[in-house]
């Protein structure tokens, strides 16, 4: 159990945290959530130790141990993979070392089996004898093969260190287990793979993410970070989010009696529940949610900004056909005679394993890099705009985000007042408009590119991983956005809900071709085997 008391972190200029007190008790997965800059990480740092709360203190019973997924991506380089995932279980690991310095000297004294002995017996209690199988088992999982548990990390590339560390994380069954971003650089089988795994892990979970899937799934609990106070909320994001947004409606409705308020709540918690799974948390969720009463739900502060997105003309019978494209970079073959053709009301979702593919693809796709060969033509009647996923050349001025965005808006909308207006539903109110483009952080930059796509009025949206930078928010109303789009919509995600929600057609592009699903969701892709083994083949 981990105890957080009068936890309050002051900086120079505002207050991040103002007495905190929650408890986070064993058989629960907790998911931070708040807009971006609230502090979930800030306060995971604090829950580890690694900031000091300027008042308040945080309680771990000392015979408890509480685990970090690691930030740091490099940090382990000189370690054999397997010793870094059983390095997650420090004192193990501490007395393997010790025990192996021990038995390595010439001169083993009597006190040094005395010692050895005592070691011994700590280490049999910790599953010391399992350790490197429990460590195998773990990377297997998440996709480590076993030809790689005896290199060096620096040997890895970035995807797979990412693996480790996770599997750092998890190892040795840690009490506490505090999981910054742990989803991002994973595919969807290691996603899979570590929703299954908290789904049965009886200790306690903190996780902070982005992805609205794996907190539906995995969490039993949210804790809503706000104002610089930290509110615990019973049940996934998707409950979290319609039972505030249920609180705000009933709140609204003064002439509603309570027992009718009461049995509204009763039949959106039934509905709610209705498609739980079997797991252990699941039932137990269900189970919290079946007591919640009125007072238990609250309408949410957040401000969710406005995106959507109106065309100026339909399009015609021809969206886009592409032909043999190829092209290699840096020697590398990333594109190989691709080709498909598009229609009016695709909404097509562009996968691959390497994320240089489908940027590469779009990049020729808008004209910002040239194919080696083969060829490409947009319908007559297509508009098209783009959100790329380096943004770093379009905000390198100095002009303020108004003049910025003045610099993209028809005659008709380009005065102050209406640009103003535009940008308030973005979420940049006020001053903020003055504030320079080259200082914006990353989810301002999408705000801003989203802004001057919708002023845009284009027929044909083109998205490389829009969510990335993100907030949950800023995601969820993006997401409403592009299924109201009335255009074609070409983009790539990691974000299974984004995915699956938007797209009504799939194409896997691979350096050595494509698999194209024509009228499928993502799940219904990723559940045909056929369709996953041609996949595969892609990759042989």
């Amino acid at each position: 159990m981990l105890t957080v008391s009068n936890v309050s972190l002051l900086f120079s200029d505002r207050k991040l945290f103002d007495n905190v007190n929650i408890t986070f008790t064993p058989g629960n997965c907790y998911g931070v959530i708040g807009a971006n800059g609230a502090g979930k990480s800030t306060f995971l740092k604090i829950l580890s130790g690694e900031i000091q709360a300027t008042t308040g203190d945080v309680f771990l019973d000392p015979h408890e141990r509480l685990s970090v997924l690691s930030q740091n991506h490099y940090g382990f380089e000189e370690y054999d993979v397997l010793e870094t995932v059983i390095m997650g279980n420090k004192r193990l690991y501490d007395i393997m070392k010790e025990k192996d310095a021990l038995y390595a000297k010439e001169d083993f004294s009597e006190e040094d089996g005395v010692r050895a002995g005592e070691l011994e017996g700590e280490f049999a209690e910790l599953n010391g004898w399992e350790a490197e199988s429990d460590a195998s088992i773990l990377l297997q999982g998440l996709g480590i093969t076993e030809d790689l548990h005896n290199k060096k990390m620096a040997e890895l590339i970035e995807p797979q260190k990412v693996k480790v560390l996770l599997a750092q994380a998890l190892f040795g069954q840690p009490d506490v287990l505090l999981l910054d971003e742990p989803t991002n650089g994973l595919d969807k089988a290691s996603i899979d793979w570590l929703s299954d795994f908290l789904l049965d892990f009886p200790n306690t979970v903190i996780v902070v993410s982005h992805d609205r899937h794996f907190l539906n799934v995995v969490c039993t609990h949210m804790a809503d970070v706000d104002f610089g106070k930290i509110q615990l909320y019973v049940g996934n994001y998707d409950f979290w989010l319609k039972s505030s947004q249920l609180a705000a409606k009933l709140a609204a409705d003064a002439n509603a009696k309570k027992e009718e308020k009461i049995k509204e709540l009763q039949d959106f918690i039934a509905r709610f529940s209705a498609n739980a799974s079997k797991s252990k948390q699941a039932t137990s969720r269900k189970k919290m949610l079946e007591k919640i009463t009125l007072d238990d739900i609250q309408p949410s502060s957040r401000k969710y900004p406005f995106v959507g997105f109106t065309i100026d003309r339909e399009i015609g019978n021809d969206l886009l056909i592409v032909e043999n494209l190829s092209k290699t970079i840096d020697g590398e073959k990333v594109l190989d005679n691709i080709s498909f053709t598009l229609s009016k009301d695709d909404k097509v979702a562009f996968l691959s394993r390497k994320d240089i593919t489908t940027t590469t693809l779009f990049k020729i796709l808008t004209g910002e890099m040239e194919a080696d060969s083969g060829t490409f033509k947009w319908g007559v009647t297509t508009s098209r705009a783009y959100l790329p996923k380096d943004t770093t050349e379009e905000f390198s001025s100095n002009l303020s985000i108004l003049e910025w965005l003045r610099q993209y808006a028809p005659q008709e909308e380009s005065d102050n007042t209406f640009l103003r207006s535009f940008l308030g539903r973005m979420l940049f109110s006020g001053e903020d408009v003055m504030k320079e483009v080259n200082v914006l952080s990353g989810g301002e930059k999408v705000r801003c590119m989203l802004s001057k796509m919708m002023l845009s009025k284009s027929n044909v949206l083109i998205l490389d991983d829009p969510t990335n930078h993100l907030d949950l928010e800023s995601i969820t109303a993006l997401n409403d956005g592009m299924i109201a789009f009335k255009g074609s919509l070409l983009f790539t995600s990691h974000d299974y809900e984004f995915i699956n929600t938007i797209a009504n057609r799939i194409i896997e592009v691979s350096p050595n071709g494509v698999v194209d699903r024509l009228s499928t969701t993502y799940e219904e892709y990723l559940s045909d085997d056929a369709v996953q083994a041609r996949v595969n083949a892609l990759y042989e």
